[in-house]
């Protein structure tokens, strides 16, 4: 029951997600918001939307390693398993604006969730403090948008799949039908998903925080997966990128944010295991990005197995350290000693050799 439990409800979070999304895109294009705002805001939050939903119901479900564990292990597994496979399909292409603007505005909202997770509790302020700078994003974006080219916002409008005229859900009413159904099933998906998830922590022996870390913060990101793997076969590689890093952003944001607020008063407190290691893996895979995306421009196939390498020996730790939680930070120190190094060694390496090979011929 547990699993037939666990697969409906990612089933329902993958159809709530895409069903959300297509209509809130049609809706917005249908009364002449910009393609930018929409393909950075919308179809972003949409995406994200499962991590939304599973965090809020796990905050009123008292479970919040779930919810704070499902966004930091969706960051992790959106950079290292979704952009290292996507890379192995085909080399990635980054778009000068992912460098120059929403890979850094990505590590500044993974900087200041550290910060304001560092007293062991994201507090109320604190949440409204990530609700208000997305909002603040969002704003940004929309005067941004103002200033497009209309090549440009073309260009946009076709990445986000506006509704063709003439289709069944053309009209207003059934796009918000599409999204009051698309809520339905997210609220619902997530409900059977966190207690699917519950049960499954307490057969097994380890924690809600593990549980949220894996099969959770992988399960909310199927749509994510689906996105970019797909732009990744048809050729459509700086969505594949784009997605990920709007996503994260996102969940940073909004799905602490709106979680933090929804707990009231009592705020989100953060689990000791987290703060000690995994919101720095967090933290430290964002960080990656910018020297990956900065030098050539292209996330190569080796590099994309890099990523994936990474995110196995992340998950084969949280499985062997599960039946030791207690001693978690002293691991912690271990593959702090060595995992980071040897990322930072690479890395190195990267912006050594890739300059060399830019100035080369043409």
């Amino acid at each position: 029951m547990n699993v037939i439990l666990f697969l409906g409800g990612l089933g329902l979070l993958v159809v709530g997600a895409n069903t959300l999304v297509r209509g809130a895109s049609g809706l917005a294009l249908s009364f002449g918001i910009s393609p930018l705002v929409v393909g950075l805001t919308i179809v972003a939050m949409g995406t994200s939307a499962p991590e939304v939903a599973v965090s809020i119901g796990a905050v009123m479900d008292g479970r919040n390693d779930i919810a704070i564990g499902n966004v930091v292990g969706s960051n992790i597994f959106n950079v290292l398993f979704i952009l290292g496979l996507s890379a192995l399909i085909t080399p990635l292409v980054v778009n000068i604006q992912l460098i120059r603007q929403e890979v850094p505005i990505m590590v500044g909202a993974g900087l200041v969730l550290l910060a304001l997770s560092l007293d062991g509790r994201v507090s109320m302020l604190d949440a409204g403090l990530l609700s208000a700078l997305l909002v603040a994003y969002t704003v940004f974006l929309i005067m941004q948008s103002r200033r497009e080219t209309q090549a440009a916002q073309e260009e946009l409008a076709s990445e986000v799949h506006p509704v063709a005229a003439g289709a069944w859900d053309s009209h207003w009413a059934a796009q918000i039908g599409l999204i009051v159904a698309g809520l339905v099933a997210l609220v619902f998906g997530s409900d059977w998903l966190v207690q699917a998830s519950v049960n499954f922590a307490k057969a097994m022996g380890v924690s809600d925080l593990v549980i949220g870390l894996t099969i959770v913060a992988a399960g909310t990101s199927m749509p994510e997966v689906a996105t970019s793997i797909t732009a990744a076969i048809k050729g459509e590689r700086d969505i594949a990128v784009g997605n990920v890093v709007g996503s994260n952003t996102f969940n940073i944001l909004g799905c602490v944010g709106l979680s933090g607020l929804v707990s009231g008063d009592l705020g989100l407190n953060i689990a000791p295991a987290l703060l000690a290691f995994d919101i720095w893996v967090m933290l430290a895979v964002l960080l990656a990005c910018l020297p990956v995306f900065m030098t050539g421009r292209e996330i190569a196939r080796w590099e994309g197995g890099v990523f994936l390498g990474y995110y196995v020996a992340y998950v084969t730790y949280l499985i062997l350290a599960a039946q030791q939680h207690d001693a978690l930070q002293r691991f912690s120190g271990v593959m702090l000693g060595f995992v980071v190094p040897l990322t930072v060694v690479t890395l190195v390496v990267v912006m050594i050799r890739r300059p060399a090979k830019a100035d080369g011929p043409s």
